[in-house]
């Protein structure tokens, strides 16, 4: 396994709840994908990263955690998670698992004794506690409503994201210290890095003023406050962190979860910080040459290797729905796969999968019931097989399959997962670089990127047919025409003519 792997991986993204369910109770588990991890390698990619599984009430499916170091019987054990591990660097594939520091669970031991222990004690200085009649500020939670819920003795607590979800207070060293425990604790059994969620938080402004604006805040994004997210402060926390991670041989890999505007996200990688950031620019641009053009120019400023490129995670409506068409989510396969640097793709993915209407009665995110706005659609699980119940479970799954799911099984080979095969195989015997440089341009609706001088991503995103650039075609998302021109809504990879690699 090579150095600095990270740079240039291809990270496949396993939401446990919908991968695989190995014990019947209709909940994907460990066991459930350490089964199926074949399909990952057989995919191509070189690591997988796991969204929470550590012990949890499960009011935010995992986020709200109780236990930073252990696994959630839902889940299975930490044998299965040892198991997982070696049967996954059995097949070549690094492992990144979440950690979650901006907040806990309100059923984490922690939480329970500074409640038990009253105001003023030094179990609650361990949060964000506030005496008042009234919310102690105008903060919003990113899931609606106010972010401050009171308990029994008149104190306030802060929670950014569900009530079930209490703040970290980091101003506190004790919080760094059992966070330095944490990660040993993980990197000692032998994850490869570590994925950190809301890696941007953290850290408050002193004495947690009001926000000047409160109604600017987007639904489901933290990053309009300004006062509890993107402090300076938190690259102390990234550089303590760093410091651990670059104490093992071989170091492991911290990949920040920063959901800021591209010129902000590349900020948070460097020596001494974070390695990778996973961000948000791809995924937030609209299907538009022009906006593609301008996010990867300002992604592409970065470290090199430092930034992800990345359309599609647990927290977003699937490509399919969101760009409007099949096509165009294969055409952004290609696109991030073939920019320079790191690729995640979302579990079902490769399979073309669409966002569901998941019922309301079926409904499970707790952002649903605060603010009316459900990630559900993009949670239902894997179809494996094509019939009922798609071999995910045994039992009814957790989130009910649509009519159809059949289409979109592993089993079907449907086209996304051929071309997403082929992209990855061809990838990986192309003379590319994470260092490569890279130009981006958007002629009208045509989005362009030249890598390294001689490689061409192309995707033709207006409503009309438009001609090849000179040069050899290498891979397309969908067949050209007759006459060789790339369709609407299709990318193509090209060794540009009179171009030569640098090997």
């Amino acid at each position: 396994m090579r150095e600095a792997w990270w740079r240039d991986a291809v990270v496949y993204q396993i939401y446990p709840r919908s991968f695989a369910d190995s014990d019947a109770d209709g909940v994907g588990d460990l066991p459930g994908i350490t089964a199926r991890l074949d399909h990952v390698a057989r995919l191509g990619a070189d690591a997988v990263w796991l969204t929470p599984f550590q012990p949890s009430p499960q009011a935010d499916h995992g986020y709200d955690v109780s236990d930073y170091t252990g696994v959630d019987p839902l889940f299975g054990d930490l044998d299965a998670f040892d198991a997982l591990l070696a049967r996954a660097h059995e097949l070549g594939l690094r492992v990144l698992i979440d950690v979650v520091p901006n907040h806990c669970s309100s059923a984490h031991p922690l939480f329970r004794a500074a409640l038990a222990a009253g105001p003023g004690s030094p179990e609650r200085a361990r949060f964000h506690f506030a005496d008042g009649d009234s919310p102690p500020n105008n903060w919003p939670s990113v899931f609606g409503g106010p972010a401050w819920t009171r308990v029994p003795d008149g104190q306030w607590y802060l929670h950014l994201y569900d009530s079930s979800q209490p703040d970290w207070n980091w101003d506190d060293p004790r919080t760094a210290e059992l966070f330095d425990d944490v990660l040993r604790f993980w990197f000692d059994r032998g994850v490869d890095g570590l994925r950190i969620d809301v890696a941007y938080g953290m850290v408050k402004a002193p004495g947690l003023p009001d926000l000047p604006d409160p109604d600017a805040m987007e639904p489901m994004r933290l990053r309009a406050n300004t006062l509890a997210s993107d402090r300076p402060e938190v690259h102390d926390i990234h550089r303590r962190w760093r410091s651990i991670a670059d104490s093992y041989d071989p170091p492991r890999v911290l990949v920040g979860e920063v959901n800021l505007p591209p010129e902000r996200a590349v900020g948070y990688t460097g020596p001494g910080l974070l390695h990778q950031v996973f961000a948000f620019g791809m995924v937030t641009a609209p299907w538009d040459a022009r906006a593609w053009a301008a996010t990867g120019t300002a992604l592409a400023t970065g470290t090199p290797g430092g930034v992800t490129w990345v359309v599609e995670n647990h927290d977003v409506v699937r490509t399919p729905s969101r760009y409007g068409s099949p096509a165009r989510a294969r055409a952004a396969i290609l696109a991030i796969l073939g920019l320079p640097g790191a690729a995640y793709l979302y579990q079902g993915q490769e399979l073309g999968l669409p966002e569901v209407d998941v019922p309301p009665d079926a409904r499970q995110d707790p952002a649903w019931a605060r603010s009316g706005f459900s990630r559900d659609g993009c949670r239902v699980p894997m179809p494996w097989t094509t019939d009922p119940p798609y071999g995910f479970s045994l039992a009814p799954p957790w989130l009910p399959f649509p009519p159809g799911w059949g289409q979109y099984a592993v089993e079907s080979d449907p086209p996304s997962l051929a071309l997403t095969r082929r992209a990855l195989e061809l990838r990986s015997s192309l003379p590319f670089s994470p260092d490569d440089e890279v130009v981006f341009s958007a002629d009208d609706d045509v989005f362009t990127a030249v890598r390294a001088g001689w490689f061409a991503l192309v995707i033709a995103m207006g409503d009309r047919a438009v001609p090849v650039p000179a040069g050899q075609v290498l891979l397309s998302s969908d067949p050209l025409t007759s006459d060789g021109w790339l369709p609407p809504d299709t990318a193509a990879w090209l060794r540009l003519s009179g171009a030569e690699p640098k090997i």
